[in-house]
């Protein structure tokens, strides 16, 4: 009997807003995807707006990821990601309801012949990414290239739980919350890909400091722990939103050599040097109003 309750508290009153937001979101959906681009820019506005303390976050970590910019510049970069962000959700909204004709239209893929050799070797591949605002449609993109299930972070409200499995499950076989391992191990023992973005200060656990834009950043190890258990390759992959037309870039690039190494510092920062070549292709594309420097080597002073 609990457990039919906790299934059911996604419907609770207190939860209508959610569903009603989702319900407005899934509307938006049918627009043509110029027009679901301005409603983000403008979302994005309107957030940096209302979330000064996340907007002082980004503000932050701008300035110690591009020191070289002046005043002007970084106010303009800091804009342009909060309408990134907006974007973001119109993305997802794009990813989880428009047709394959429709993301096939707009959509350059390069890169799709590192699949298959990824996959030969019979022990699954590691689909690597970060917390670029396009996460949801290069999940999207994957799913159509490769069996893939994507790892996330489990939501506490259970009507966001609910709505956002439910809406990913409609292109991919299932989803794995971040916490189940096995569950990993054994899509990838499957010979299936699993899809991953380790780029997020999670804290100590499992984590070395790295340079992330030179700055030692607390990075998550488990990529080449993961590679290491299962002998999966290893393939970095990122969709980009285009600035000069509509649609997407996505780039699969071909599975690391050499990887894991004997080194895990090696490895970690070889990640991280991935993750920094992409941001400088779109830097108001990726996540900056998450604390990536909360973590601070001891001593040093923190930057929040």
């Amino acid at each position: 009997m609990p457990h039919k309750h906790s299934n059911n508290a996604k419907y609770h009153p207190k939860y209508w807003p959610v569903w009603f937001g989702f319900g407005l979101l899934r509307f938006v959906s049918l627009l043509p995807w110029g027009s679901m681009m301005a409603i983000g820019r403008f979302l994005g506005r309107l957030t940096q707006r209302l979330l000064p303390k996340r907007v002082k976050i980004a503000d932050i970590n701008l300035a110690l990821c591009f020191p070289e910019l002046s005043k002007q510049q970084k106010e303009k970069l800091l804009r342009q990601h909060y309408e990134s962000l907006g974007m973001g959700v119109m993305d997802m909204c794009f990813a989880w309801w428009a047709s394959d004709r429709q993301v096939e239209a707009i959509t350059e893929i390069h890169g799709a012949e590192n699949i298959a050799p990824a996959f030969a070797p019979g022990k699954g591949v590691v689909f690597l990414t970060a917390h670029f605002t396009s996460i949801e449609i290069s999940g999207r993109l994957l799913s159509g290239l490769a069996p893939v299930l994507p790892m996330y972070r489990r939501n506490e409200n259970p009507a966001i739980e609910h709505l956002v499995v439910k809406n990913r499950e409609r292109h991919v076989e299932r989803t794995i919350p971040r916490d189940d391992a096995r569950l990993m191990l054994r899509t990838l023992k499957a010979n299936k890909g699993v899809w991953f973005a380790p780029d997020q200060n999670f804290g100590h656990k499992n984590s070395l400091f790295s340079p992330f834009f030179g700055i030692p950043a607390a990075t998550n190890t488990s990529t080449s722990r993961f590679a290491q258990m299962t002998g999966a390759r290893v393939v970095p992959f990122v969709a980009l939103r285009r600035r000069d037309r509509p649609g997407y870039d996505f780039y699969l690039e071909p599975a690391l050599d050499d990887f894991p190494s004997d080194d895990l510092q090696r490895d970690t920062d070889r990640i991280n040097a991935i993750f920094e070549r992409w941001i400088r292709m779109a830097p108001e594309q990726y996540l900056w109003s998450h604390r990536r420097f909360k973590d601070r080597p001891d001593g040093a002073p923190g930057f929040y």
